[in-house]
């Protein structure tokens, strides 16, 4: 299967996932609205989260699919299986401590991530029974992150691509049934979110088996103190607990300025943990589709490459990724920062979300928008260095970004407030994004293709025609004045929506841009 192929496979199913989690989004938002009990979900939510995203998606993944993907190519697939079989012993012992940690350390957990919510103490309190609820969560992403890994390395993308679907599933039946259900036995009604978690947690696990099952690569996990010995000391786990140690601090710099981000938004005024996360939901659309398609796709192809010395077509793969992430990216943060408001007021605009409430998550959703095409190319970009089982390079740059977005923090949220937040992570992460391009560029591992000059000035005259059309249509409307008509609403965002991206990619063909040829190569 090409390159393309892949992403369009992934990207297709990550779009499914992304539209169940914008109807999630919504049902959470007409019924809850954003308020301290919002906010204490959100921040419940967000503490398992981060730490799946250290021990799953995050350092997990970083080290454990490079690692994996050189066995398959240079020790063959018996091999491999052995190495599947000790790492999933090692992970499935380490998320057994930890969820009984984060259980006890609830309270501690929360007061670290937000300690703003005790202005509510109604609100805290929510927030510790959830986490406690919540956090065993971790344990079936970290074991999906592993199964996700093992399905691409095998080029079987679509259950890994498609699994999200079944939380946002989840979830929606929590908000759809379960709030009311659980209001009417005199439970506060949030607390249903917490099971939908949990159980779309379960399901995405479940869902692996058979895929697994049908290549023959279930893994067998050692329940006795011998086989995690024998794990232990197996010379490729311990590279992939090595590589974990900087991976881990990396994803942990990401981590601990989403945690700053929560600390200090929960200080301002209540709602604005809610705004943000519900900017946030919108901005997966892009990185997801974009950064995340193409970076689960190359990595297992760049660690083949790199394992079979092929330094030309390394290059190659690192550069058609770049030129979609340049040509999809730049003209959805045209439409982030000129159509946020119809965006929002469309998608969130019912029941308890109010009119105010649609503007400060236009303003959240404007300042992510800045720096998208940063937050999209690191997803291409760090797998270049992961790729070569170089994870310490990244890290030292996030490290110092993180530094510099905190800077950033200091100057922009006493003006803008919450949506300052957004916008110096945006910020940072045009930062992050150069600083890897040019570390690539320098060690030789990536060398450009001629015709980016020409190629970047057709992608800015495109996006220049879509932003006045967009500005045109923003202010054309009252969007948020259409709440009671929801389906012209709708039919009118859809219409821009297709205008938009005929206007977009005729500009690009009359310019004389090859677009089938681009996504060929």
């Amino acid at each position: 299967m090409s390159l393309f192929k892949s992403a369009s496979t992934v990207s297709l199913l990550t779009l499914v996932s992304r539209i169940a989690g914008l109807v999630r989004e919504l049902l959470i938002a007409s019924t809850f609205g954003a308020s301290a009990m919002t906010d204490a979900f959100n921040v419940a939510f967000r503490i398992p989260n981060l730490f799946r995203r250290l021990f799953a998606e995050g350092a997990f993944s970083q080290a454990f699919v490079p690692v994996l993907a050189a066995s398959k190519a240079k020790e063959g697939e018996a091999e491999t299986k052995l190495l599947i079989d000790r790492v999933a012993t090692l992970l499935t012992w380490a998320l057994l401590l930890i969820c009984v940690a984060g259980v006890a350390a609830a309270p501690a957990l929360v007061w670290a991530m937000a300690s703003g919510l005790k202005q509510q103490p109604r609100g805290f309190e929510a927030a510790v029974f959830m986490t406690r609820w919540m956090f065993p969560y971790i344990g079936f992403m970290s074991l999906v992150a592993l199964s996700s890994g093992v399905l691409n390395t095998w080029r079987h993308f679509a259950v890994p691509a498609a699994t999200p679907v079944l939380l946002n599933l989840a979830m929606i039946a929590a908000a759809w049934l379960g709030a009311p259900w659980f209001k009417a036995q005199g439970i506060e009604p949030v607390y249903a979110l917490g099971g939908g978690v949990m159980l779309g947690g379960i399901l995405q696990l479940a869902v692996q088996v058979p895929a697994l099952l049908r290549l023959g690569l279930l893994p067998k996990i050692g329940w006795n103190w011998a086989m995690v010995q024998a794990a232990w000391a197996d010379p490729a786990t311990k590279s992939i607990a090595k590589l974990m140690v900087p991976a881990l601090l990396g994803v942990s710099v990401a981590q601990i300025s989403l945690l700053i981000n929560t600390q200090i938004a929960s200080h301002l005024i209540p709602g604005s943990v809610s705004w943000l996360t519900y900017a946030d939901r919108l901005m997966e659309f892009p990185t997801a589709m974009l950064g995340v398609t193409i970076g689960v796709v190359l990595t297992p192809q760049l660690a083949a490459a790199r394992a079979a010395g092929d330094a030309a077509r390394y290059s190659a793969m690192l550069d058609w990724g770049l030129r979609i992430v340049v040509l999809l990216a730049v003209p959805c943060a045209v439409a982030l920062l000129t159509f946020a408001q119809p965006l929002v007021a469309t998608l969130y605009h019912y029941g308890a979300f109010t009119d105010r409430d649609v503007q400060q998550t236009t303003t959240a959703l404007m300042g992510y928008g800045a720096g998208l095409l940063g937050l999209v190319a690191i997803k291409v970009l760090a797998p270049g260095f992961y790729a070569s089982q170089d994870i310490k390079t990244p890290v030292r740059i996030a490290v110092v970004v993180l530094g510099i977005t905190q800077l950033l923090n200091l100057a922009l949220v006493p003006v803008f407030q919450h949506a300052g937040l957004a916008l110096a992570i945006g910020i940072g992460a045009l930062i992050n994004a150069l600083w890897l391009l040019v570390g690539l560029v320098r060690r030789g591992s990536y060398t450009p293709a001629p015709g980016w000059g020409v190629f970047a000035l057709r992608v800015l005259v495109a996006s220049a025609l879509l932003a006045v059309f967009l500005l045109w249509a923003a202010g054309s409307v009252s969007w948020t004045g259409l709440k009671s008509q929801y389906l012209r609403r709708i039919l009118l965002l859809a219409l821009v929506l297709c205008a938009s991206a005929a206007i977009y990619f005729v500009a690009l063909w009359v310019s004389g841009l090859k677009l089938r040829q681009l996504l060929r190569r």
